[in-house]
């Protein structure tokens, strides 16, 4: 890793970092989307990034929320840590209603998904693999005083129209 991603590493267990990064998301998730996924608000970090749509469960409509991840074989691993806040981010519960979703990668390929909860066991395996990626979520669990959702997104292998729709 070069000292960048190690500076932003590090600031990122800085609860000021959180705040502005959570109100970043919305300029990120434009960023990512217009850039096809080769720039995001960091720059080009190396960090792996995604956009990961969700079906919103009470309204229908597709959402997106740029998302760190660490891969896992063929799959993709991602956090709810909602920058350390009490409360679980949205896309989180929209996955526990709808498990079907859309992962967007750098460059602009789209790969519907399937998530899994991942709990006991497989939460303890895949944990390190996140927490390699980003150090601060351990630092995210302490200060939201929840159980931070981890998902596992596998690939869909039947053809899908590209994006998710109503549940």
């Amino acid at each position: 890793m070069g000292w960048y991603t190690n500076v932003i590493r590090l600031l990122g267990h800085q609860r000021w970092f959180a705040t502005v990064g959570r109100r970043l998301v919305p300029v990120d998730r434009w960023l990512q989307q217009r850039t096809r996924g080769r720039v995001n608000i960091l720059g080009r970090i190396a960090l792996p990034t995604l956009l990961l749509t969700t079906t919103g469960r009470k309204s229908g409509h597709p959402r997106t929320v740029p998302l760190i991840y660490a891969p896992d074989g063929d799959s993709f691993v991602v956090t709810a840590s909602n920058w350390g806040q009490e409360n679980h981010p949205a896309w989180s519960s929209n996955l526990l209603a709808r498990a079907d979703a859309v992962v967007a990668l750098p460059g602009g390929r789209e790969i519907p998904v399937h998530a899994t909860l991942a709990e006991g066991a497989e939460r303890d395996r895949v944990w390190p693999l996140v927490t390699k990626m980003w150090p601060a979520y351990d630092t995210y669990v302490v200060r939201s005083g929840r159980a931070v959702r981890v998902f596992v997104l596998t690939p869909n292998r039947a053809p899908s129209s590209g994006r998710p729709g109503p549940g």
